[in-house]
């Protein structure tokens, strides 16, 4: 019995693009929560390194990229009739 290519495959396309857009999302919120150092250790910067970028806003990016992954990996297939 050959089974069609298509009842093989776990995922769809459309699960891998998304996928693909919530690991980017991700990427994203760590890339905002980045930076903030300082070469010098006698230096110390509080309103670089807490600022709303990174303690509100990065996190929550992250989480909604999460979300989009979870939601790639839980998305039925179209049953095809």
């Amino acid at each position: 019995m050959a089974m069609n290519t298509d009842e093989a495959l776990a995922f769809e396309s459309i699960n891998y693009k998304l996928l693909l857009i919530g690991i980017g999302i991700v990427i994203l919120g760590f890339l905002l929560m980045s930076g903030g150092g300082n070469g010098d250790p006698e230096v110390f910067n509080a309103e670089e390194i807490f600022s709303t970028r990174r303690i509100t806003v990065a996190p929550i990016v992250c989480l909604i990229g999460y979300a989009f992954v979870i939601y790639a990996i839980m998305r039925k297939p179209r049953e095809v009739e």
